[in-house]
């Protein structure tokens, strides 16, 4: 099996060496990552500027763009063989509920399945107070990858499909197993912060994401509290399937049918 492997933390991320070095005891990897951090890039692609790969000593490749522009790269062509599969992180920190939309580690992994691979986004949730500081057990998500992985047949996903998976940031011998989950939801997102440049201008840093709303079991935020691995399938198609009877009555009376 030949796996792609990608991140948003940037290719120097211990989240994505260890996940490398845990990968190739069951499969071929290649590492194609951006050159520094992209994290909430979602899945934008860089439109205005040449990419340019660098091979590094590791022999990972780094790229002077997007998560999405690692993939869509090293999918389409840079490489002589396609992967077989595609996997996103380990993130430093959790993708959970609506942080889906913004991450840009689920962006690479849906970049993939875009691309015809299957897909997986993996990140490592430490407690809030230490979310992206003092995240330890990059091992523990790393072998409960590879765990998944090696049973990815098995979960006859559909085709459109990723599994985005969060592990609780504790010892292997802590983790209480997996949870199939939905997405969660968040309050409101904290208020930004207000700074000062040298130069006396104000600028402004983007508010931390809100805390869960109601942490209701069977939502990724309930699993990870309680010790376990959070399995939640996405899908591509955004399509409010539940509004679309609603909407075909309103326009079927604005057409008088």
């Amino acid at each position: 099996m030949r796996i792609l492997l990608s991140n948003d933390d940037g290719v120097l991320a211990p989240g994505l060496a260890a996940l490398a070095q845990a990968l190739k005891n069951i499969a071929e990897v290649t590492v194609v990552a951006p050159e520094s951090e992209r994290s909430g890039f979602s899945s934008a692609l860089t439109l205005d500027r040449p990419l340019r790969p660098l091979r590094l000593s590791n022999g990972f490749w780094s790229v002077n763009g997007t998560p999405a522009d690692c993939v869509y790269l090293a999918v389409n062509g840079f490489f002589d063989q396609e992967p077989d599969m595609v996997i996103s992180g380990i993130n430093s920190g959790a993708n959970l509920g609506d942080d889906v939309l913004y991450s840009g580690t689920v962006g690479a992994a849906l970049e993939g399945r875009f691309l015809g691979k299957p897909s997986l986004a993996v990140s490592l949730c430490g407690a809030s107070v230490k979310q992206y500081t003092e995240i330890e057990h990059y091992n523990t998500a790393a072998n409960m990858v590879c765990e998944l992985v090696q049973h990815w047949k098995e979960l006859q996903l559909p085709v459109h499909n990723i599994i985005n998976m969060n592990v609780p940031d504790l010892p292997q011998d802590e983790i209480r197993g997996f949870r199939l989950t939905r997405l969660g939801k968040r309050e409101r997102g904290f208020s930004v912060s207000t700074v000062e440049d040298p130069r006396g201008r104000k600028a402004y840093w983007i508010g931390l994401a809100g805390n869960p709303n109601r942490n209701e079991p069977g939502t990724d935020f309930h699993a990870i509290d309680q010790g376990y691995v959070s399995l939640t399938p996405l899908q591509t198609d955004l399509t409010s399937h539940d509004a679309l009877p609603a909407l075909t009555e309103w326009l079927d009376r604005q057409q008088g049918k």
